[in-house]
């Protein structure tokens, strides 16, 4: 029996929702609760500020610390609550016939289900992602978005201290393994009880759709490989790029590059990253029009972007791969010294390429952003890379995210540009010295009150971020640069 009408309602409240997902059955009641009781505890305890399903679980947590059931701490909340929306969350079998059905009426119909899930059981992060920075900023290449990333949650203390003695473990291999799909979870590793994959076949092989978590753009998915082999781009990425805006034309889709400095976080897995946004860069236009021997059912040409981008367009799937393959392949091997671009030093090779697919109409786009990852004694951490003059604000990789014209600012920023508002308005402040050249440089140019300040640290946040994709291109936008890119357009 429970004890207090308070757990009783907020118990009540919980089962309900679970009973209207359609998860189970009224029926069902009894043993639900019960479910909800073992992981929670049967004594009496807190109320929700409001039947909302986040309110509801926030007290069922609390309740299980009072209990003695969990302690208090980041990785027991996570598993907790992940344990509890599963509840509500149907099987992985389910899912996907779910998904397909729909599928068969309109893939934007079987994505708004699959999102909406996601959302519902609280395993893509609402309102940790609503925290989240977000604003445009007007440049030479359009409007950037500049986010600033308040969403991830801060590193444990307790998974931090018990890493060093810690188990070595060896499954999931991964945070992006298929192997996740409702992991309970561990210290320092995040809980997946109510996660679901869509499992779908490119080129011959078994890979996996869901949405990340913390999203950092409108239904943000990746796509994964479920066996597990490290990142590559070759003939077989672009092919299966396009497979994937053929079989969800709502959606983009792109990978990072297969090497460290210009790649990804997690080469060691094969994935993707799509979803339903458009980005700066996809609505950036061609500046000129180049041709490809052999290709002359696409249409190929430079795009206005600070990031070395050859954009490819064309009906026909097959010339489209193959022409995206000659220009990585090309590039691969390509030096020009005069710009300081080398494919290789010794064998160890430096260039790859970004490549982004989205349709139009009827056409397929592939966007290939060239990359090098080259450092220098000059350059340490990457000769096109963010240089040292902009880590203030941004030293972190430039991803797929970012070379599209979307910003991933560091969380340290929303405190930190508060600082600088007060250095630039002459008030007392804490402002990190870092920061400094960077505001003096601000004060000399710009006329700042009380009224405009917060526009023009935004608008200075954007333009930094603008140079960041300019340090990172390999071809410069300035003559010298823009003749070495038509030399490797040339030599195709």
């Amino acid at each position: 029996m429970i004890g207090g009408n308070k757990m009783t309602d907020t118990v009540k409240a919980f089962v309900n929702v679970i009973i209207n997902s359609g998860t189970y059955e009224p029926l069902d009641r009894i043993y639900v609760t019960n479910k909800v009781l073992g992981f929670v505890g049967d004594q009496p305890a807190v109320e929700p500020v409001s039947l909302d399903i986040l309110d509801l679980l926030s007290a069922l947590i609390s309740t299980a610390i009072e209990n003695g059931k969990i302690e208090d701490t980041p990785s027991d909340r996570d598993i907790l609550e992940a344990q509890l929306t599963d509840l509500m969350t149907p099987t992985p079998a389910t899912v996907n016939a779910s998904f397909w059905n729909r599928y068969a009426d309109d893939p934007k119909v079987a994505t708004d289900y699959f999102y909406k899930l996601s959302r519902e059981n609280n395993y893509i992060k609402t309102r940790a992602i609503a925290k989240n920075v977000s604003f445009k900023t007007p440049t030479d290449y359009g409007d950037l978005e500049i986010t600033i990333n308040l969403s991830k949650p801060e590193k444990d203390p307790k998974a931090i201290a018990a890493a060093r003695n810690q188990t070595s473990h060896t499954y999931p291999l991964s945070q992006l393994a298929i192997e996740n799909e409702g992991y309970r979870g561990r210290l320092g590793f995040p809980a997946r009880s109510n996660h679901r994959i869509i499992r779908l076949t490119l080129g011959g092989e078994t890979w996996g759709f869901q949405y990340s978590p913390y999203a950092y753009f409108n239904e943000h998915a990746i796509f994964l490989a479920a066996a597990h082999k490290p990142m590559v781009i070759n003939q077989h990425t672009f092919t299966n790029l396009l497979s994937i805006v053929r079989l969800l034309p709502h959606y983009f889709v792109g990978s990072n590059a297969d090497l460290p400095i210009v790649g990804g976080s997690m080469l060691a897995q094969d994935h993707y990253q799509g979803g339903r946004h458009e980005f700066p860069m996809m609505k950036a236009p061609v500046e000129r029009v180049v041709t490809l021997p052999g290709f002359a059912d696409v249409s190929a040409g430079i795009v206005k972007w600070p990031m070395s981008t050859i954009r490819l367009k064309a009906a026909n799937q097959e010339s489209l791969i193959n022409a995206a393959n000659q220009i990585a392949e090309s590039w691969q091997h390509y030096s020009d010294e005069s710009v300081d671009v080398r494919a290789y030093t010794g064998e160890v090779r430096h260039h790859t390429v970004t490549p982004i697919a989205y349709r139009q109409s009827d056409q397929y786009v592939l966007d290939i952003v060239l990359r090098d990852n080259q450092t220098s004694a000059e350059f340490p951490d990457g000769i096109f890379h963010p240089h040292p003059d902009v880590q203030h604000i941004k030293k972190e990789n430039i991803g797929l995210i970012e070379v599209m014209g979307r910003a991933i600012l560091p969380a340290r920023l929303k405190t930190e540009m508060q600082e600088v508002k007060k250095y630039l308005l002459g008030q007392t402040n804490e402002m990190a010295d870092y920061h400094r050249e960077w505001a003096d440089a601000l004060k000399a140019t710009t006329p700042i009150t009380a009224d405009n300040v917060d526009d023009v640290i935004n608008q200075a946040l954007g333009d930094v971020f603008a140079r960041v994709l300019t340090d990172a291109g390999v071809f410069k936008r300035d003559a010298q640069g823009q003749h070495a890119f038509d030399r490797f357009i040339d030599q195709l």
